[in-house]
Formats: C-alpha cells, sequence, structure tokens
C-alpha cells in the first residue's frame, strides 16, 4: 500500500511539474504586441486610383480557418470536433474560399480567421492561398492568435497562429495593427486570441483625405465585457477618422448582433451559443453600423450542417460594416455561399464615396 501511494504520489508530482512548466512557458512566449504597430503592406501590381465619387466592391468573411466547412462542428460551441477537417478538406474549402473570391471580385476584401502556421489547419499559409484570388491586388496581415500550445481540450488544439488579411485592388499607403482590449487575465489570457483592428489606408486623388479601411474580429466567448470595450474602442477610432474628414469603410465579425434586427434565424436554441446584442447608438450621428437582411451570415457549430435539418438547426446575424456618412449604401446582402467551405458565408457592400 506504501509503495502504491508513492508511486501516485510521484506520477501526481510529474503532472504538476509539467504543467507548471508549460504555464511558465506559455508565460515567457505569449505574445504581446504593442498598443500600435506598423504592418508591412504586400503591395500588388494594381495601378488604379481612387478618387471621391469613385464606386467599390466590399466583401467581409470570416473564413473559420480553412476547417470549418459543412462537415464540421467545434467544441466550444457545443460540438465535439477539435481538429475538425482533415488536410484533405482544409485545401478543398481552402479552394472554395478562392474561388468565391474571384468570382465576386472585391476592391476591398476583409478576411478573418486566417491561419498562416497553426496546427488545427496543418501549417497551411492560407494567407498566400486567399491572397491568389485577386492577382495583383495589394495584401496586408494583421496577428490576432499567436500561441505556441494551446493545451486544452483533449486532443488539444496546438499551436495556433492566425490574424486578420485584407486585400484591396487599390495601393495602400500605410497600415497598422491597433491591439483592442483583451477581457482575460492571466493565465487564462495565454490561450486566448489577442483582437485587434486591422487599419488600412488608401490615398484618395485631389485630397489630401483618405479611405480608411478597418478589418476587425471582436470578442466571442466573453461575458459581455470584452465585446463592450472592443466595440467602444473601435466606435471611438472611427469617430475619430470621420472629425479629420476622411471616409470609414470597416468591415468585420461583430459576434453581436445589431439592435432592432430580430431575423427568424436569430433565436438560438437554449444552451447554443448566444451572439451580443450591439446598440448602433454607440456610434453617434456620423456612422452607421449594417447588417444584411436577407440571409443568416453565420451557423451554429453545435454539429454538422451536412445532413442536418435545417428546419430547426440555428443561424445567425453577426457580421456586417460601418460606414461612414459620406458613404453611401447603394448594396448589402449575405451572398449565401451554404456553409459549404466556411461556418460563415461572405457579406457583400457596394458602395460610392460621396464628393
Amino acid at each position: 500500500m506504501k509503495k502504491a501511494v508513492k508511486i501516485v504520489g510521484i506520477e501526481a508530482g510529474v503532472v504538476l511539474l509539467l504543467a507548471v512548466l508549460l504555464i511558465l512557458t506559455l508565460t515567457v512566449t505569449e505574445y504581446r504586441p504593442a498598443d500600435r504597430e506598423a504592418l508591412q503592406i504586400d503591395q500588388g501590381t494594381e495601378t488604379k486610383t481612387l478618387a471621391p465619387g469613385a464606386e467599390l466592391n466590399v466583401v467581409s468573411w470570416n473564413v473559420g480557418y480553412g476547417a470549418l466547412g459543412d462537415n464540421a462542428d467545434f467544441f466550444m460551441d457545443g460540438g465535439k470536433m477539435v481538429q475538425s477537417a482533415d488536410q484533405n478538406r482544409v485545401t478543398e474549402n481552402l479552394l472554395g474560399i478562392r474561388s468565391t473570391l474571384t468570382e465576386l471580385q472585391p476592391d476591398l476584401c476583409f478576411l478573418q480567421e486566417v491561419d498562416i502556421n497553426s496546427d488545427r489547419s496543418w501549417h497551411t499559409d492560407e494567407r498566400s492561398v486567399l491572397a491568389a484570388a485577386l492577382p495583383g491586388a495589394s495584401s496586408v496581415f494583421a496577428p490576432n492568435y499567436r500561441v505556441l500550445y494551446v493545451p486544452y481540450p483533449v486532443p488539444p488544439i496546438g499551436h495556433v497562429d492566425a490574424g486578420l488579411l485584407t486585400l484591396s485592388s487599390l495601393p495602400l499607403s500605410s497600415a497598422e495593427r491597433i491591439q483592442l482590449p483583451c477581457p482575460f487575465s492571466w493565465p487564462v489570457r495565454l490561450g486566448q486570441l489577442k483582437r485587434c483592428l486591422l487599419v488600412s489606408r488608401l490615398p484618395l486623388e485631389g485630397t489630401d483625405k483618405e479611405l480608411v479601411a478597418v478589418n476587425f474580429h471582436l470578442e466571442a466567448y466573453d461575458d459581455g465585457s470584452g465585446k463592450a470595450a472592443q466595440t467602444e474602442m473601435l466606435a471611438d477610432f472611427l469617430t475619430a477618422e470621420v472629425e479629420k474628414g476622411n471616409y470609414v469603410i470597416a468591415g468585420g465579425d461583430f459576434n453581436q448582433v445589431i439592435s432592432g434586427m430580430d431575423p427568424a434565424w436569430q433565436h438560438a436554441r437554449a444552451g447554443l451559443w448566444m451572439p451580443g446584442v450591439l446598440d448602433v447608438s454607440e456610434f453617434g450621428d456620423v456612422l452607421s453600423a449594417i447588417m444584411p437582411d436577407n440571409g443568416p451570415t453565420c451557423r451554429s457549430l453545435d454539429q454538422p450542417l451536412a445532413g442536418a435539418d435545417l428546419s430547426t438547426f440555428q443561424f445567425y446575424l453577426i457580421d456586417g460594416f460601418i460606414v461612414s456618412n459620406n458613404v453611401q449604401m447603394n448594396l448589402l446582402e449575405t451572398d449565401d455561399r451554404g456553409f459549404l467551405c466556411a461556418d460563415h458565408n461572405p457579406v457583400r457592400l457596394q458602395v460610392t464615396l460621396m464628393p
């Protein structure tokens, strides 16, 4: 009995030691971005110029790191999967996403959840795969999820290196990463995203004003305080740009539904993930938060979509745009792709920059 107790004690001590070493390693290697960082732009070959009066086609799409096609569920949303796609399926999803972007031919494209070196997507550099959808376009990447090893659940998520990707058929003059508030404290923070704004600036011919294009992906799994703080910071930043006389187009995944919008598919079933509610009054009179009303932009990951009963399946409306009042909206729609390649649909926006 004493020998058995001793063996159990040794094993427990080894496990504890390994846990401590892991936490120390993750603490030392934690991604700690500055509040503001200049980003490198991969300038394309397009030579088109932009001026007031121009019309633009914009797409925002959370691409689910190429691994959340219609076959997938996800453990954080009530499903079972962690590694939700084999390498062939990741490749298939990415090629489908790229084909859609080539078809849509946006002037500006905001992509979220783009992996560049993660276990969950077989270390595929999705940045280069997706940038190839728009030959000649400029691209810029902002990391928001860099963790040496995420040790949960079982099997664990593992190594993650991911972020936001903006593609532009128009030359970019500069790009910047702006850190958003993180609602998590140590040690939970070690395995969480460090969410940010990817701010790209496009010069306007004949004026010293700019088009400020902002790609974002706000908090998903917090108690609501993170979404609120991040939304407030986003609103403050965009308002300051409008006050300078600039044009503003921001697009991304709010993980919130706009107040006053109540489509039938928004009514979540008990026990499923629920989006927050975005109070549009936060954006004042100079900005408009907008989402399409023709169809859902996101689906639940509590179960695979393929083969499911769609009459009871949970869908959401959580992706959209924020535009300044000098940007005229001509079209806003969910481009329904059946969630075949990602758990979100692309959202399309056509606008005119008012002279």
